[in-house]
């Protein structure tokens, strides 16, 4: 699957719910799904700065796919949701998609209604890692 049909997916699922409460609890549920990363990943290096709670971000290459895996502390549900949703989209695909990669489900599924600015500060913080990684990546392949 590319990334634009994993995003139509992911909005094909939010349309599915009528209300925002709806919406919220299937992001929590999303990230309740994540596996946990191991222990050594929770570094300050993996941190995502601008979240509003601890939220950590290991991506490695294998073999010519970025990979990625989140955590976050037991209370940052939401938080762990929205990586989750970056994850199920931008993981497993090569990284000049997912450095060029326009994220339009974030509209498409009402996020701004979702999530406080300060929760989008965060998401904002993330899906910038994820490309930036992604972006150093495909130019050591180039």
């Amino acid at each position: 699957m590319t990334i634009n049909e994993k995003q139509d997916e992911l909005i094909e699922d939010f349309e599915l719910f009528d209300d925002q409460l709806d919406k919220t609890q299937y992001i929590i549920d999303l990230g309740k799904k994540l596996s946990p990363i191991a222990e050594e990943y929770k570094t300050d290096e993996n941190l995502i700065r601008g979240c509003q709670s601890k939220v950590w971000l290991h991506s490695e290459m294998r073999g010519d796919v970025v990979h990625f895996e989140a955590d976050s502390e037991p209370t940052a549900q939401i938080s762990k949701g929205l990586v989750s949703l970056l994850i199920k989209i931008l993981s497993e695909e090569k990284p000049e998609d997912v450095a060029n990669a326009d994220l339009y489900f974030i509209d498409k599924i009402g996020m701004s209604s979702i999530i406080t600015s300060r929760r989008a500060g965060g998401l904002a913080s993330m899906i910038a890692r994820m490309k930036e990684f992604a972006q150093r990546a495909a130019e050591k392949v180039s």
